[in-house]
């Protein structure tokens, strides 16, 4: 990506994917609201689920690379609301989903995120360190989200759910993945994300 090119002459460019990841979005059993249309006077009602607990969380990372085919990777973590389980992603997810996405691609990376605190923990700056040799890690500025094309991915995923009905958090997942799958599939939709940003790719 544009403002991450001072690092590549660390790195070949031909063989580098830069990549944006959004820190992570999250879907209940309630639908996001979406418009709809109906008989004057017959407003439809659609009756969901009142439970609060559990919910998907969602995180993604968008890989861009001037002249090739943009790619979209994703993990999920479903939490039922145990006391026991974790509430959201843990570092090590985090590193795992960095390693994974190397291996996905297999080229140099260089990782584009916010300032979340759990991306600044010391363990993932170890990390990055270690394995300076295929990864180089950005932060976003503060409050930036609108540079990050994630945030696109997430907007088409909430409009491709809305008004959706669930029984259960295994029905949500199933729905969240099939219309993840669709957007994956469709690569002018990634490039349209990176495109609402503003920023473009460079030769490097």
């Amino acid at each position: 990506m544009a403002f991450v090119e001072a690092a590549s002459g660390q790195v070949r460019a031909r063989s580098t994917y830069r990549l944006s990841r959004d820190p992570e979005a999250g879907q209940g059993l309630r639908p996001p609201e979406a418009g709809t249309w109906a008989p004057r006077g017959a407003r439809p009602v659609i009756t969901v689920s009142a439970r609060r607990k559990g919910r998907v969380n969602m995180t993604a990372v968008t890989a861009f690379r001037p002249g090739g085919r943009p790619h979209l990777f994703y993990k999920l973590h479903v939490y039922h609301g145990r006391k026991s389980e974790p509430k959201s992603f843990t570092r090590a997810d985090y590193r795992d989903l960095i390693v994974a996405t190397h291996h996905q691609l297999g080229t140099p990376i260089v990782w584009v995120w916010d300032n979340l605190n759990v991306h600044l923990a010391a363990d993932l700056t170890a990390f990055a360190e270690a394995n300076a040799d295929w990864l180089q890690i950005f932060h976003l500025p503060a409050y930036a989200a609108e540079l990050n094309p994630v945030e696109g991915i997430w907007s088409l995923l909430k409009r491709s759910i809305a008004n959706f009905i669930v029984a259960d958090l295994t029905g949500l997942t199933r729905i969240i993945k099939r219309k993840l799958k669709k957007i994956r599939y469709r690569p002018h939709l990634i490039n349209g994300c990176l495109k609402q940003t503003g920023l473009t790719l460079g030769p490097g």
